[in-house]
């Protein structure tokens, strides 16, 4: 209680002492006199506790002002978040219009990260065809990216 002058602080402190020279004793330490080792437990547990409390140390939000408060990134932002989510659907909707063979081969190379051998394999088609598969996809893509770039 004398060097942390807090009654709550105290009895953590004091709590985390025992649990951890309990720990030393069950994990088989002979413990030769308690109560030092109990103080020189209790001094680093302190210093453990004093090091945790400063690393948490921050501001109260509440007390900040509104333009004091944090900034959250720019993906968190309501119309960011949107934009995202409109741009990735047209990429689907761009990979979902290729034709079934060549969406199941794009598909498999792009979200399944299949080389182009085990996709013709898995289709039972050429390595020449996957990729002309493979590029139509990547061009249907690139034909959408553009139109969003372009604002259509």
């Amino acid at each position: 209680m004398r060097k942390v002058r807090d009654r709550d602080m105290a009895t953590d402190l004091a709590q985390e002492s025992y649990a951890r020279v309990l720990a030393m004793q069950q994990a088989g330490q002979v413990i030769r006199e308690p109560a030092a080792l109990l103080k020189q437990v209790a001094l680093n547990t302190k210093i453990d506790m004093d090091r945790r409390a400063a690393i948490r140390q921050h501001d109260d939000i509440h007390a900040l002002s509104e333009a004091d408060h944090p900034i959250a990134p720019r993906s968190f932002q309501p119309e960011e978040a949107y934009a995202s989510y409109q741009t990735i659907q047209a990429y689907l909707d761009a990979i979902e219009a290729l034709p079934p063979r060549c969406r199941e081969a794009y598909s498999m190379y792009l979200f399944d990260a299949l080389p182009y051998k085990e996709i013709a394999e898995r289709m039972g088609v050429s390595l020449s065809l996957v990729d002309r598969y493979i590029k139509r996809g990547k061009l249907a893509c690139m034909a959408r990216r553009e139109a969003l770039r372009n604002g259509e």
